[in-house]
């Protein structure tokens, strides 16, 4: 029903490592084996609960799926008194938020290095096409044609990860497709807003002069810490 592909693997393994690192995590206390274990048995369900509302036999994870894995950090770590006082949740996504960023680089050039040394920018599409005033909202529950269509639109999104990771299935496209979006946010070339029922990407500038909705929380808590 649900199938889990190796991005999505080796970015559970990573919120572990990130999570051996954090200020905001007891190092006395260790961190269990039973988080990778317990993070995958929530990923998978939240992808099997989209495919029941859809109505769908089959599904791919989807980094929106790890919004799942949440209670599984925050059950698994135990936290100092700093990482109390912010918030165990908080501390969760900061940790998701770490990972992707080490990931992305894995697979695609550092936005850094690309600022620094003012090269051909890779990523220079995307960010247009959301400074343009576009942004999307990807839902938990998204039916799988209507998510690909979303990325799909995105222009220099299927580009971008075509010229930088070869050789991949059509699930594994879209997985890294929206990947790129996240990590492009984690490295402040675009804005992530969560929100009640999925997130939404747009326009760095534009989100700065825009008072978060209720059901908006900003993405960019412990930015000042990592």
């Amino acid at each position: 029903m649900v199938h889990l592909n190796e991005y999505a693997r080796d970015l559970i393994e990573e919120i572990a490592i990130q999570a051996r690192d954090s200020e905001f995590v007891d190092e006395k206390s260790g961190v269990s084996a039973r988080l990778t274990i317990s993070a995958f048995e929530n990923l998978k369900s939240a992808a099997e609960r989209r495919v029941l509302i859809n109505g769908e036999k089959k599904t791919n994870i989807r980094i929106a799926d790890f919004n799942g894995v949440i209670p599984a950090i925050t059950g698994k770590v135990e936290l100092v008194y700093e990482g109390e006082q912010e918030g165990p949740g908080i501390v969760a996504k900061d940790l998701l938020g770490k990972a992707i960023r080490s990931q992305f680089i894995v697979h695609f050039p550092d936005p850094d290095k690309v600022r620094k040394q003012k090269t051909d920018n890779p990523y220079k599409k995307i960010v247009e096409w959301f400074s343009d005033g576009n942004e999307i909202n990807i839902l938990n529950d998204l039916p799988d044609k209507q998510y690909a269509r979303l990325l799909n639109d995105i222009p220099g999104l299927a580009p971008l990860v075509e010229s930088y990771v070869k050789n991949i299935r059509a699930d594994e496209k879209l997985f890294l497709m929206e990947f790129a979006l996240h990590g492009l946010a984690e490295y402040s070339m675009i804005s992530k807003k969560y929100f009640t029922t999925g997130l939404a990407f747009k326009d760095l500038l534009s989100s700065m002069f825009t008072a978060p909705k209720p059901d908006e929380a900003d993405d960019g808590f412990l930015s000042d810490l990592g």
